[in-house]
């Protein structure tokens, strides 16, 4: 909003120009031609007019503009335009040698002040508009806080029953398929980089391996392994996942079980963390995960801090993660 936008011109300013425009044109006609000129209405300037023309000597310069302003400022947004454009024609006026000698200094001093008013008045108002704009975008950002955040709680919530359901089917490879999706998704709501399960296969088509989904973390890699069998994951299937991980420069591990793992597995991945850093995680730990709402990213992080300087490859971890 500018200084002439607002519903009218405020009392100094109005003084001012009323005081101005009157020494700025040396003839009552000039006056009358000084105002059509800026837009204002026939019907405004007509009482003038008449009597400019039947008693000129009962005419006025300072009770016209007088007059006139007043009905304007009257007038509100309605005048906005006319104001406008008299204000403009006050503060562009340069050449004082048209006014009469004893109004030029005068007339010019008016001028000056006029300026100084309609700056400050912009640069409030522009202060004005720079908080009010700054306000609205600490709302907004607020706002889409609040949205994420309930749309996260949303989230959670379905992830949280769709574990409640897995553990209702009977169908073994339907329910680590399931979970397998699932992890995918935990990992997509909190915004970290995955690509879900996909196979390698060689020229001719046969699959060679399959793998469950890889995640990236902080620029690192983790090969993810999901299992959900009725007994603890046990060596083979385990170096089955080492191998992979082995096969790939730089890849990290990461290995989530129903059903937990056998201390010969445990021991393989601890002997493992020589040469490249594997966690095992379990079921229970992202059932907490998911009650908590708390990201799994930083899950990870601390799986990952635990198995590389504690050499722990399985920390359960139910507190501060």
């Amino acid at each position: 909003m500018r200084h002439d936008d607002a519903y009218h011109w405020p009392p100094e300013l109005l003084e001012l120009m009323i005081e101005t425009v009157p020494r700025l044109i040396r003839s009552k006609e000039g006056v009358i031609t000084f105002l059509r000129g800026a837009g204002v209405s026939e019907q405004l300037l007509a009482p003038h007019q008449a009597l400019l023309a039947s008693e000129p000597a009962k005419v006025n310069k300072f009770k016209i503009v007088r007059s006139v302003l007043g009905h304007l400022n009257e007038q509100g947004d309605t005048a906005l335009g006319v104001r406008r454009a008299l204000l403009k024609r006050v503060t562009e006026f340069e050449n004082f040698s048209s006014c009469w000698p004893e109004d030029q200094l005068k007339a010019e001093g008016l001028v000056a002040q006029i300026r100084r008013v309609v700056n400050t008045k912009d640069s409030f108002t522009r202060m004005q508009h720079e908080r009010d704009t700054e306000r609205q975008d600490r709302l907004a950002t607020q706002q889409a806080a609040r949205n994420k955040a309930a749309a996260r709680r949303e989230r959670f919530s379905d992830l949280r029953n769709r574990l409640a359901a897995l553990f209702k089917e009977e169908d073994p490879y339907a329910r680590g398929a399931g979970l397998e999706v699932l992890l995918n998704d935990l990992f997509k709501t909190d915004g970290v980089s995955i690509r879900d399960a996909f196979a390698i296969r060689d020229e001719e088509g046969v699959t060679h391996e399959q793998i469950d989904g890889v995640i990236e973390i902080d620029g690192k890699q983790y090969i993810v392994e999901v299992k959900w069998w009725g007994k603890p994951v046990d060596i083979e299937p385990m170096s089955r996942q080492l191998v992979r991980i082995m096969s790939r420069a730089e890849a990290r591990g990461l290995f989530i079980s129903a059903s937990g793992f056998t201390k010969p597995a445990v021991a393989a991945c601890r002997d493992f963390l020589t040469h490249r850093v594997v966690m095992l995680g379990e079921l229970r730990e992202v059932a907490l995960l998911l009650e908590r709402e708390e990201e799994i990213a930083n899950w990870v992080r601390e799986k990952a801090r635990q198995a590389t300087i504690e050499r722990l490859p399985l920390a359960l971890l139910g507190t501060d993660f």
